[in-house]
């Protein structure tokens, strides 16, 4: 396959290198899980599927939920990863992003299988800071926010709204030990520090996706289901489905709230603009 150059990897009908995705393959809504198998799971929640892309760790489906067309990607581990999919995805028409994952909790009134939804992230990942200096924010899209805690509410789930951390490690950058134990000083504080600072959660990609998001003009949200009880230290896989439910939800929202937007003029969406 032939490329226009090493600075824009990708073909004359602008199939882009990583992803294996061009033009008109996707939705501009497009829901980020990092597991490759997640997509399938989130798919079989539509009306309708296909599978358009297929490379590395970039599985895509493009389909319908509830009329309304919608991809999902995923991303593979980490924000580097990330990254690129933000990258390739905008180049092709992507505008509306939003992560669906799992996540560690550092506060004790949240619980395993509860979701969080992410207004912001602290950037403990080294992505970002290739892209912006170290004080520009992490911020979520306000309409993101709503949509999916309208989604949440909407459909009866538990969910906690706040302040995400994301890092390159999910073992030492997260307090966790590494190989036969091994540990650093700085490690004993960061959780205490993080909850005093009403931090509610670990991840590895929502810095990446929402920092870039605001640089180009696109709305970006997360969604995680807790899996992983770091105040009590349990352990289990719970809430995959309603976060990949929370998500789909929060897309058909804002269709109908972009619908609005439209018709009335409006380039931001507020709550009386959808009455």
């Amino acid at each position: 396959m032939e490329y226009k150059s090493a600075i824009r990897p990708e073909t004359k009908e602008r199939i882009q290198y990583h992803i294996a995705l061009k033009p008109g393959d996707i939705s501009r809504y497009i829901l980020l899980p990092g597991d490759p198998d997640r997509v399938p799971k989130i798919s079989s929640l539509w009306d309708s599927y296909k599978a358009v892309g297929k490379h590395r760790e970039y599985l895509t489906h493009t389909g319908y939920y509830k009329g309304v067309k919608i991809s999902a990607c995923s991303t593979g581990i980490g924000s580097p990863a990330a990254a690129i999919a933000v990258e390739e995805l905008a180049n092709i028409g992507a505008d509306t992003l939003i992560r669906v994952g799992s996540t560690g909790s550092i506060q004790p009134e949240i619980e395993l299988g509860d979701l969080i939804i992410t207004t912001a992230a602290v950037r403990l990942e080294g992505t970002t800071k290739q892209y912006v200096r170290i004080e520009y924010p992490a911020v979520a899209s306000y309409e993101v926010v709503a949509a999916l805690v309208e989604a949440a509410e909407t459909l009866g789930y538990r969910y906690h709204v706040g302040i995400t951390a994301t890092t390159d490690s999910f073992y030492c950058g997260q307090a966790r030990p590494g190989y036969k134990g091994y540990w650093q000083s700085w490690m004993n504080s960061l959780i205490p520090d993080l909850q005093k600072a009403r931090v509610l959660n670990f991840e590895m990609e929502a810095a990446a996706i929402l920092t870039l998001a605001s640089l180009y003009g696109l709305r970006a949200g997360a969604v995680c289901a807790v899996y992983a009880d770091r105040v009590r230290n349990r352990f289990a896989v719970k809430g995959e489905r309603e976060a990949a439910k929370v998500a789909c939800e929060a897309v058909k929202i804002l269709s109908e709230w972009d619908k609005a937007k439209e018709q009335k003029g409006k380039k931001w969406w507020h709550p009386s603009a959808t009455r």
